[in-house]
């Protein structure tokens, strides 16, 4: 049974490196909203692909970061579009 809980983490890790490289490809374009949007799906990626990470080697401070990544990730884009809304 513990090896296919491993075969779906691994599973699972691959599907995050795929929807990374496409948030890369989003945050490539030239509007800025796209920018935030890929900036945004690429910390998720990141903060899931932590925890997947954390849980199959044990390491408990690794959903301490991801849960700071994503908190700040959501703070980071309200204040980058206030900013923004500010400026029109």
């Amino acid at each position: 049974m513990m090896e296919i809980l491993l075969i779906s983490e691994c599973f699972l890790i691959i599907a995050l490196i795929i929807f990374l490289i496409a948030s890369l490809r989003i945050i490539s374009f030239k509007s800025v909203s796209m920018g935030l949007i890929g900036t945004s799906s690429a910390t998720l990626a990141i903060s899931l692909a932590l925890i997947a990470i954390g849980t199959m080697y044990g390491i408990g401070f690794f959903k301490d970061i991801a849960l700071a990544l994503l908190v700040l990730g959501i703070v980071g884009t309200i204040g980058f579009s206030v900013a923004l809304k500010k400026g029109d």
